[in-house]
């Protein structure tokens, strides 16, 4: 215990609030108590996340509202689920579920995949990318790297996946309009608050 004891992160939906959530709890001081452990509690960080709902009622297995995942899955492939759930709320909020939604994040990655495939010669070469000479790529670049910041800070600080995705999402805004030229470039950062 002393050596695993506490645990770095727990993760759990709301439901378990009150079932073995409290009794880690109790039983973490009831031993520290009796002088077994020395730790107070028996999480040093917890999640606790929100259910999802369909149609305004918690999804359930047994209420007969639930998304079949392979239905999903060969209609949108599994990274699809996954961007959506990510996306549609932060952690510890409820999700809403929305077949709306779930063809939005599709769009979204199919939009990058055909940007890696009109560029994949370019992306295969491995070459290193030279400090932009210009003040549109230099204003790209410094996105980019405001980008990896928000993305670390939003993931690594509060789990908030959803304010991730959406950063990533201007960013990919952000490419492609880098990508249509000097005229257009500039502009559209501009309106995305790049500048």
């Amino acid at each position: 215990v002393a050596y695993w004891g506490p645990v770095d992160f727990y993760s759990g939906g709301v439901e378990h609030a009150i079932l073995h959530l409290i009794y880690s709890r109790f039983f973490s001081r009831v031993f520290r108590d009796l002088g077994l452990v020395t730790i107070d509690e028996p999480f040093t960080r917890l999640l606790t996340q929100g259910m999802v709902l369909k149609d305004g009622a918690v999804m359930s297995k047994s209420k007969g509202n639930v998304v079949d995942p392979d239905d999903l899955i060969r209609t949108f492939g599994a990274d699809t689920a996954r961007l959506f759930s990510l996306f549609a709320a932060p952690p510890e909020k409820d999700l809403d579920w929305n077949d709306h939604g779930v063809e939005g994040a599709s769009r979204f990655l199919n939009r990058i995949w055909r940007f890696v495939e009109i560029h994949h010669d370019e992306l295969a070469g491995g070459r290193r990318v030279t400090s932009p000479s210009t003040d549109v790529g230099k204003v790209f670049r410094r996105t980019i790297h405001e980008t990896i910041k928000r993305v670390t800070d939003d993931i690594e600080g509060d789990f908030h996946f959803n304010t991730a995705v959406s950063a990533i999402m201007e960013l990919v805004n952000a490419l492609y309009a880098f990508e249509a030229g000097p005229r257009e470039r500039l502009p559209a950062a501009e309106r995305a608050g790049l500048l």
